[in-house]
């Protein structure tokens, strides 16, 4: 792909390539001003080709609409680095010349060799971009010590690539900046060649594609703003006028050359090119060399990144010749010699950072400094001159006795954090020197070190205080924090000889108490306490909390707490997970008037001691409960609770929710539940399912739609009585298995005129009139292993014309005779849905059988609305005639029928599409094809494998 971009070249350039095109492209007008909209000539008698007419206002706000959609997609290319994939395909704003076809900007002439080529830049002058910036090396001018002209510049990254067996890593860096920085435009050659090639005929043919980018230096710089280093390296073999601008000083304040190979005489270049760096990164071997020529030629820097390396002393020497030097970092390295004393003097350094080095002694004199850091650096003494200092880490720091640590921390009077964690030999007069000297400390590390215990320590400015595993903070150290009246943050992590923690203090927020073991008793009174986490200590016993901000308390896993009081005002979520010795009491805690008068969520799971649950909240919405076994008695007084969790309450005898917000409600995991009374305004659904000893309840919700009974044996007439009269909007009524229920019970179903869904299966009813008589509206009836039910039981539905909104009809596993169900089916035209799975008198199945007052030949259908059939397991079933228009699923599953039976059943059944034979002794795999020839429509045929 080629990419013009038109403001690459000067005027007399473009004057010179006009002048050598062939006569018929300047007659043509390519490259003139072909691009103008129409209305830009006024006629062609007065504006001759190539010549523009004065621009119209219309023309005018077009021609800035396209700068202004070019420059938009090219932020967001570039934005997402795919600046490479932009230029492949192009702006979508391109436009074409004069003579083009609709096709002509998608033109695209093979480059048959380097000659034909050449041939044609010399027409256009124009930059080349392959097709592929990952794949494309570009020929550029490069002066190296080896004296050679040109050197291939590699536009994927300047960073070292491995992968690369032709350039060294030094080549690959400093050729990458060479090449955008590069202000020779005659030698910019944009043919695109393969390394280590000499043949002509091997060159990469690539397809040409002509796009025009108008782009002024100003906007193509503001483009450019938003790229890193290694795209602007790419977007500089793009053309003369890009590679300018990527190299301009202001997109290379910042020069990185960490972990690259680079020479003195290359980075001694990059350093002339880019005298007003403000910022550098050297890391390597030859550090030293490098940061010296560094020093010496770059007068602006403000900030030094060095590591990895030996820096010697002349360098600290030399340091203060960097005069607006702000920040000095230097990890992993080695300072010095290693014997004497390396020092740091400077008058405008803010910002010093040691880590991991390296150096026996530093002496640091910067009268600027504000924070240091010798983090993990090895050294045996420091001393520090820097009354500014207000940050100070010396982290371990292991080598740094005490006495220097003394010393080091005293010498900075405005000194406002220090972090010696890890430094174990700190010692308690240390922290006493340091509280007496540095009065504006507030944030203070001293976790891992095992010497101190705070006693007699002072520290009342301070507000962060960490003490992980400090084997010598005990309770008597709590004596010495409560003087901290300003603490905010507490960490007291691994502290194994803490017992306990008695505090008030009025700003603390934040505290921490993991991993204590002897830890037993916690005493907090702070009105501004929002943050407590207190995790894996087995001794804890007794909590006692005064908080007015704080909102969510965490108490997970502590085996051994009893006792918990609460004074939390703000109080909103609690757990209490796995606490297994919580006893009732903690129902009080919780309850109105427990000191929580804004706790929405409770989490109680797994604590087994609990054996009778009374809540009385008007702010909880959620209850957890799951796996406390123990619980025999569940009273709920929570008007506002929406959610409760009761898996695994598997003991829960008698429960009360009065009154209670919630929607929903499932108490089937409740198998021992007796006695149960339910207040719920706002309760849509409930499952009783399982509940098989439930003998009373008292349910009583006006908005429930749906109730499962499912397996209550012991619930009887006067309970479901009760139910519907409280109930009247039930839709859906379950009362599969309960053997208790009877006539009287179905009578009360007159109160439900919204009932369409009735589920009596598995019951002992022998009369269902009741049922026809309450349930007009009824859509669904199930009647499943109903084997008392007799053949006049359905007589009202096929002889008396009841429910006549009845859809689905379920009489698997029942009793009744074939004459009954064919009636039935016969008379029954609105059901859809029909399943007689199971039913073991049926034998031979005429639908749509003759009458005596109609011809022969004709046929009267039965079921013109049936849509689904489930005969399975109907073993004695032989013969099926059916003509069912809208059947769309027959299940013939396990039944005793031959294929020819089967497709002459199917064959009347234009829409059937799901045809279920499996475990038909008489139907073969081989069936199967004969099968879809008779019924053009089905989709899914379910068959055995047996042949």
């Amino acid at each position: 792909m080629k990419i013009w971009c038109c403001l690459c070249f000067n005027e007399e350039d473009e004057e010179e390539d006009n002048h050598n095109r062939p006569e018929s492209m300047r007659e043509k007008g390519i490259f003139g001003n072909q691009d103008l909209p129409d209305d830009t000539f006024e006629n062609d008698e007065d504006h001759p080709v190539g010549t523009a007419a004065p621009l119209s206002l219309a023309a005018i706000d077009r021609e800035h609409d396209e700068q202004l959609r070019l420059f938009e997609e090219m932020v967001r290319a570039v934005r997402v680095g795919a600046f490479a994939s932009w230029s492949n395909t192009g702006p979508r704003t391109s436009r074409r010349s004069e003579g083009e076809s609709s096709s002509a900007s998608a033109n695209v002439t093979p480059v048959l060799d380097g000659g034909a080529e050449d041939s044609r830049d010399s027409y256009h002058k124009r930059a080349k971009v392959h097709s592929n910036f990952d794949e494309c090396h570009y020929v550029t001018p490069a002066s190296s010590n080896t004296g050679k002209s040109i050197a291939y510049a590699d536009c994927r990254d300047y960073d070292n690539n491995p992968s690369s067996s032709v350039r060294s890593n030094n080549d690959t860096c400093y050729d990458a900046f060479t090449f955008m920085a590069s202000g020779q435009e005659n030698n910019f050659e944009p043919g695109c060649v393969k390394e280590n090639d000499t043949d002509d005929s091997d060159i990469l043919k690539v397809e040409d594609l002509e796009v025009r980018m108008d782009l002024t230096d100003d906007l193509l710089h503001m483009v450019f703003s938003f790229l890193d280093h290694p795209n602007l390296c790419k977007a500089a073999g793009v053309c003369r006028q890009w590679r300018a601008a990527s190299a301009h000083e202001d997109f290379w304040r910042c020069l990185n050359f960490e972990d690259r190979n680079i020479s003195v005489e290359q980075f001694e270049d990059m350093c002339r090119r880019y005298p007003n760096a403000t910022a550098m990164n050297i890391s390597g071997p030859a550090i030293h060399l490098l940061v010296m020529k560094a020093i010496s030629s770059l007068r602006n820097l403000e900030v030094l990144t060095l590591g990895k390396g030996l820096i010697g002393d002349t360098f600290f020497h030399a340091l203060a010749d960097c005069a607006v030097l702000k920040r000095l970092n230097i990890n992993d390295a080695t300072l010095g010699n290693g014997i004497q004393e390396i020092p740091i003097n400077h008058d405008r350094l803010c910002h010093l950072q040691l880590t991991k080095c390296r150096v026996m002694r530093i002496s640091v004199r910067c009268p600027q400094l504000e924070t240091m850091s010798l983090k993990r650096s090895n050294m045996a003494q420091a001393v520090l001159n820097c009354p500014l200092l207000h940050e100070l880490d010396i982290g371990s720091c292991h080598k740094l006795p005490d006495a220097a640590i003394r010393s080091a921390a005293t010498s900075c009077p405005q000194l406002v954090s220090l972090d010696m964690s890890n430094c174990s030999c700190v010692s308690d007069e240390t922290l006493r020197e340091i509280s007496l000297n540095c009065a504006n400390l507030s944030i203070l590390d001293a976790s891992y070190c095992p010497n101190i215990s705070l006693e007699s320590v002072r520290l009342p400015m301070l507000t962060v205080l960490k003490l992980h595993s400090c084997e010598g903070i005990t309770s008597a150290s709590m004596a010495a924090i409560s003087h901290s009246d300003m603490l905010e943050v507490l960490e007291l992590d691994n502290c194994s000889l803490l017992t306990s923690v008695t505090l008030d203090l009025a700003h603390l927020q934040n505290i921490r108490l993991v991993h204590c073991r002897k830890f037993a008793d916690l005493n907090l009174r702070t009105i501004m306490l929002s943050s407590i986490l207190v995790s894996n200590c087995p001794a804890l016993h007794r909590i006692n909390i005064t908080s007015n901000s704080l909102q969510k308390l965490a108490l997970q896993k502590q085996d051994s707490l009893t006792s918990l009081a609460l004074q939390c005002q703000s109080l909103q979520e609690v757990d209490l997970t796995d606490c297994e010795s919580l006893t009732n009491s903690v129902c009080d805690v919780f309850s109105d008037g427990g000191g929580c008068p804004m706790l929405k969520s409770l989490i109680l799971d797994n604590c087994e001691s609990l054996t009778s649950v009374r809540f009385i909240s008007t702010s909880l919405v959620s209850l957890s409960l799951v796996g406390c076994r123990a619980i025999t008695t569940l009273e709920l007084t929570c008007p506002n609770l929406e959610k409760v969790c009761l898996d695994g309450c598997d003991h829960l005898e008698r429960a009360s929710f009065c009154p209670v917000g919630l929607r929903s409600l499932n108490l089937g995991i409740c198998p021992k539940l007796d006695v149960l009374s339910i207040e719920a305004p706002a309760m849509v659904s409930l499952e009783l399912k399982g509940c098989g000893v439930l003998s009373e309840a008292s349910i009583n919700c006006p908005l429930l739609t749906s109730l499962d009974a499912s397996f209550c044996s012991q619930l009887m007439d006067d309970c479901l009585s009760a139910t519907t009269a409280s109930c009247p909007l039930i839709e859906s009524l379950i009362l599969m298995s309960c053997p208790s229920i009877g006539s009287d019970g179905l009578c009360s179903l007159r109160w439900l005129p919204n009932l369409t869904f009735l589920d009596l299966s598995y019951t002992f009813l022998t009369n269902l009139l009741p049922v026809f008589e309450s349930c007009s509206q009824l859509k669904v009836l199930k009647l499943q292993a109903c084997k008392y039910l007799t053949a006049s039981s359905l007589e009202p539905l096929y002889k008396g014309g009841a429910l006549p909104a009845l859809q689905e009809l379920d009489l698997s596993y029942g009793t009744l005779c074939q004459s009954a169900i064919e009636e039935l089916l016969a008379c029954c035209t609105h059901l859809t849905h029909v399943s007689l799975n199971g039913c073991v008198n049926m034998h031979d199945l005429n639908w749509g059988f003759n009458r005596g007052d109609v011809l022969p030949d004709e046929v009267d259908v039965a079921c013109l609305n049936l849509c689904f059939l489930n005969l399975s397991n109907c073993s004695s079933l032989e013969v099926l005639k059916l003509e069912c228009p809208r059947l769309t699923s027959l299940f013939l599953q396990s039944c005793n029928i031959d294929e020819e039976a089967v497709e002459a059943a199917i064959s009347k059944c234009s829409m059937l599409e799901t045809l279920d034979v499996r475990f038909c002794p008489k139907i073969s795999q081989l069936s199967m094809g004969r099968l879809r020839a008779a019924c053009s429509s089905l989709k899914r045929i379910f068959s055995s494998l047996s042949t």
